[in-house]
């Protein structure tokens, strides 16, 4: 046990805010759509830069039609797949 914890404290695990596809989506578009820096889109709506990375390249990823694990940050992603495999087919 760590020297200053007593058999009746508690530990509190912080846990980080979950971010809505829908926000992911609008912070993804800063960089994509209007061009601001990875950087300083990060910076002002405080997240990491390798969060909104992350946004960023699944944002584009979904755009071109690529699946990627996880859940998608829109709901398009699913259809855009879908008509892919039907005109591939």
């Amino acid at each position: 046990m760590h020297p200053n914890m007593t058999s009746d404290s508690i530990m509190i695990r912080k846990t980080r805010p979950r971010s809505s596809p829908e926000c992911k989506v609008e912070c993804a578009q800063l960089v994509i759509d209007q061009g601001y820096s990875v950087r300083d889109a990060a910076q002002a709506i405080g997240v990491g830069k390798s969060t909104l990375d992350k946004w960023v390249q699944k944002l584009r990823s979904e755009r071109a039609g690529h699946v990627l694990p996880g859940q998608p940050l829109t709901d398009e992603q699913p259809e855009t797949v879908i008509c892919r495999t039907e005109a591939a087919g």
